[in-house]
């Protein structure tokens, strides 16, 4: 790869961007984190729609996701936006981005006496964090401070047959310079998780990939629902994709070739560098929203139909194969691997290419998303509300 460089931080992560993140802490606070980053030149609004009436597991997910976007190593300081009465506490949130050993300013629209007030104020407290991330400089730093999210939507009979082992040729190449790749989906693993449990490192890993699959159908038809009658969607057909298992089989081919180390929970940090899993819905946003949580920094998104999907603080980088998609949604992709298709080139090469493309984005230089303006966002949930 070539020479990366990125932003120190205090707790010996790296970034590759350096956003000014106002961070809603429940839905009620959105459209005020809108209108106070709408003022400050640079900033960046993350609403969602959660933050209250959760149960469990769910409420948790919600809190740790949010933390780890506002402590994530691409945001250079976070001011937290809530209402004040609602069940995950905005200073929570920023407890958890300080005790990462970060920036976070705290407001309440209830504190404030209303939106217009927090707005206020808001845009004050962001133009002096603005101030304070002025100093910040990009310096060298190594593949191993790297953790790459891979992903796939849209998909077609391209995506496995061709860009998706050419993002596992690139992965290979991260994982063996000593970053860190995280493998998402575990939708799109059940068929093929014997396949991922003879590369787990340990037995114990194995069997938490086993385990993980399991449940995740189980959920499924406990609701009714059997996945493999269900999947692959209606656009995975048109693809030329006819079942569930020959899906998984082009997905997992992102992850490469090397042993699965870890399995790690939605929104939760990798404590092993290497090829990890992390536990993850089909759906993209949500996926691509748990991995950045967990710390990755960059993501490859290959696309055989085309998807305009983003994030707000992360570079999702799109990929293709299918030349008709390159073509016509040529807005959308960053790299076209079309030529593997064709036989132009294997996909060691479009895994090179797709490489090239990582180190130019993690120096610095704008994927098609964050041109456009794509920060799609969400927090993957199983319960009801209450």
């Amino acid at each position: 790869m070539d020479k990366l460089t990125g932003y120190p931080r205090s707790d010996g992560r790296v970034g590759i961007r350096n956003h000014l993140l106002v961070l809603s802490s429940v839905v009620c606070a959105n459209r005020a984190a809108e209108r106070i980053a709408a003022e400050v030149p640079g900033a960046i609004a993350l609403t969602h729609q959660h933050g209250c009436a959760q149960l469990g597991e769910d409420r948790e997910r919600t809190r740790r996701t949010l933390v780890g976007f506002g402590s994530h190593p691409n945001v250079g300081a976070t001011l937290v936006v809530g209402l004040g009465c609602e069940a995950i506490q905005p200073g929570t949130i920023a407890d958890g981005v300080c005790g990462a050993g970060r920036q976070a300013e705290v407001l309440t629209i209830q504190d404030c006496g209303g939106v217009s007030s927090t707005v206020e104020r808001g845009v004050s407290l962001l133009r002096s964090l603005t101030g304070e991330m002025k100093d910040s400089t990009r310096v060298p730093i190594e593949c191993e401070d790297l953790i790459l999210g891979t992903e796939c939507g849209g998909s077609d009979a391209t995506s496995g047959l061709a860009a998706n082992p050419s993002l596992g040729s690139a992965a290979d190449s991260v994982v063996k310079r000593g970053g860190t790749v995280i493998l998402s989906e575990t939708m799109e693993m059940v068929g093929a998780e014997h396949l991922l449990m003879q590369r787990a490192e340990t037995q114990a890993v194995a069997d938490q990939i086993d385990a993980t699959v399991r449940r995740t159908e189980e959920n499924a038809l406990n609701m009714g629902e059997d996945i493999r009658g269900s999947q692959p969607a209606p656009g995975n057909i048109a693809g030329g994709i006819t079942t569930i298992e020959e899906k998984s089989l082009g997905c997992i081919f992102k992850g490469g070739t090397t042993p699965i180390r870890e399995v790690a929970a939605y929104a939760t940090r990798p404590q092993k560098s290497g090829l990890v899993i992390m536990d993850t819905p089909g759906q993209d946003v949500e996926s691509v929203s748990g991995m950045v949580a967990g710390g990755a920094q960059v993501v490859v998104f290959t696309t055989g139909r085309g998807t305009p999907t983003g994030c707000p603080i992360a570079p999702v980088i799109k990929v293709t194969a299918n030349e008709r998609t390159a073509e016509f949604m040529a807005e959308h992709i960053d790299v076209d691997l079309s030529g593997v298709i064709r036989g132009e080139m294997c996909t060691a090469e479009g895994g090179d290419r797709v490489l090239r493309c990582i180190a130019r984005t993690v120096g610095g230089r704008k994927v098609q998303a964050e041109i456009l303006g794509h920060r799609e966002f969400a927090i993957y949930r199983t319960a009801p509300s209450v």
